[in-house]
């Protein structure tokens, strides 16, 4: 799918703030995905689909994750973390996104999970640095993924694992197997 016709799908489905931030997150994946060898393509059309589902009623997400069984536990959970696994049943159903790597990516792009392909990481830390983003620890995120995109990743999901605890929030387990996979591999 080009870029425009994409961008086009997407645009419908968000408000005018939340499309500038997919603008934002498609250059900052392409850019990621140029710096680490990963499918430029891909890192584009993941990025631009991301959050294809964030303003999607909550009572439909919560249906398709029912009738689809894209794991019940995330009813258990933020409704915050819905629109990823959602946006890619969506993408795969309203806009005809196939390529499972790309879905992954999207499906991912909230949680991470144990084992990310490195495109799914480009997405996840695009999502998470792009310029628009303001927030305590973002600038040393990006820092970081100048240099190497594990450990911004490992950085991101601990800036996010604090935050949650700050506000007495649950962690989505996705998100600490993935915290354990990536720093494990750091101990080899």
């Amino acid at each position: 799918m080009k870029r425009e016709k994409a961008l086009d799908i997407v645009k419908k489905q968000l408000t005018k703030h939340r499309y500038e931030h997919t603008l934002g997150v498609m250059d900052t994946a392409v850019y990621l995905a140029e710096k680490y060898g990963v499918d430029r393509k891909k890192a584009e059309l993941a990025a631009i689909f991301h959050d294809y589902a964030k303003f999607r009623d909550k009572e439909e997400m919560k249906q398709i994750i029912l009738e689809q069984r894209l794991g019940n536990e995330l009813l258990e959970f933020n409704s915050e973390l819905w629109h990823a696994p959602v946006g890619a049943y969506l993408a795969e159903k309203e806009a005809g996104i196939t390529d499972p790597e790309i879905l992954d990516a999207v499906r991912y792009h909230t949680s991470g999970r144990a084992k990310m392909t490195s495109l799914e990481k480009v997405v996840y830390l695009a999502d998470y640095i792009e310029p628009g983003r303001h927030f305590p620890g973002v600038e040393e995120v990006r820092e970081m993924a100048e240099k190497d995109l594990d450990q911004a990743l490992i950085q991101a999901i601990k800036n996010t694992v604090h935050f949650l605890l700050k506000r007495n929030q649950r962690v989505f387990p996705l998100t600490i197997l993935t915290y354990n996979d990536l720093i494990s591999k750091e101990a080899d």
